[in-house]
């Protein structure tokens, strides 16, 4: 499943962001209770990098998920299609390079970096799968891959509070505190159609990534993936591990760990 249903094109998805870019970061903390900064505290500890390296933070926004790596000496590219959502992290952050790009057709060498990331982004990927066979392109081999994104709550009746509080609660909110509600409920309808942890991570095995873990925050309204790239990967290496993984995703559970919570 994709954001196709949700029927926005590519543009329009970033004329939304570029639309809600200076308020964004404060709305995501109200509308989450303050947990955003936690799950993005997790995935920079999933990441584990060093000075010195290079890491791409695809979907950064307005960059608050770049800002630790370049805290911590770290040489991070923050990389979004929204114009609108890099020129207000630019002002904000002058010393991180910012870089329009799009995520299934990446301005970036083969082999370029030691890590790359992308948090609550992928759902906003006109073709997410191809996204990922990017991402595994510009990694390094060896490298890492951490993804985090809304995925589907594990306890059925936390399930079904999270999603009436996503489809009532979170666009009355917005109402209040955004400047353009419309694009929160597009957001709330795209979390909602976003396939659950298992699927995303049969995604990475289809796109040639390897020794693929999940993480559920939150009770699983979020999970963080990781996933390594193949020491030796060839061109055609993710056109054979599809090939090696075409059966139901139920085949492919049986190459996901499950981190404990």
């Amino acid at each position: 499943m994709n954001r196709a249903s949700l029927d926005k094109r590519p543009d329009e998805v970033a004329t939304m962001f570029d639309d809600v870019a200076p308020k964004y970061d404060v709305v995501n903390d109200v509308l989450s209770m303050g947990q955003t900064r936690r799950w993005r505290r997790v995935v920079v500890e999933a990441m584990g990098m060093l000075p010195g390296q290079r890491v791409l933070d695809l979907a950064a926004g307005t960059g608050t998920s770049s800002e630790p790596y370049a805290d911590a000496g770290i040489d991070v590219i923050a990389c979004d299609f929204s114009l609108g959502m890099l020129k207000v992290g630019k002002r904000r952050r002058p010393d991180i390079d910012f870089i329009a790009g799009d995520a299934t057709n990446l301005p970036f060498a083969d082999n370029t970096f030691d890590a790359t990331t992308i948090s609550f982004g992928l759902r906003n990927v006109n073709e997410p799968r191809k996204a990922l066979a990017e991402m595994l392109r510009v990694t390094k081999p060896g490298g890492k891959l951490v993804i985090a994104e809304f995925s589907q709550p594990v306890v059925p009746l936390w399930r079904t509070m999270y999603t009436e509080y996503l489809m009532r609660a979170l666009p009355a909110i917005a109402v209040k505190v955004s400047s353009n509600p419309d694009a929160y409920v597009y957001l709330a309808e795209s979390i909602r159609a976003w396939p659950d942890q298992d699927h995303l991570a049969a995604w990475l095995h289809e796109s040639g990534w390897e020794k693929v873990t999940y993480r559920n925050l939150s009770g699983g309204i979020v999970a963080v993936h990781r996933a390594h790239k193949p020491l030796e990967s060839t061109p055609d290496g993710a056109a054979a591990a599809m090939a090696a993984h075409t059966g139901p995703v139920a085949k492919l559970r049986r190459n996901v760990t499950r981190t404990p919570r």
